[in-house]
């Protein structure tokens, strides 16, 4: 997996992961399986800005989000 992809699913999966323990909150439940999935965006970020040779700022993240796209839409 490239850095690219690694970024971008990692940042959506955070979203909805975020959306899941407020969820779980608002139901008084525990949150598990929700901080099992931030674990999981958390590794996927690092994972993409340890490996991208050029890194990513707040201003290249929609030029990124699009790429990933193109490159898997048909």
């Amino acid at each position: 997996m490239d850095a690219d992809t690694a970024m971008v699913l990692g940042i959506i999966i955070g979203a909805f992961s975020l959306i899941s323990i407020f969820s779980a909150l608002v139901d008084r439940r525990v949150p598990r399986a929700s901080a099992l999935t931030v674990l999981l965006a958390t590794g996927l970020i690092v994972y993409a800005s340890a490996t991208s040779p050029v890194g990513y700022t707040a201003a290249s993240l929609p030029k990124t989000f699009v790429q990933v796209f193109v490159k898997y839409l048909p």
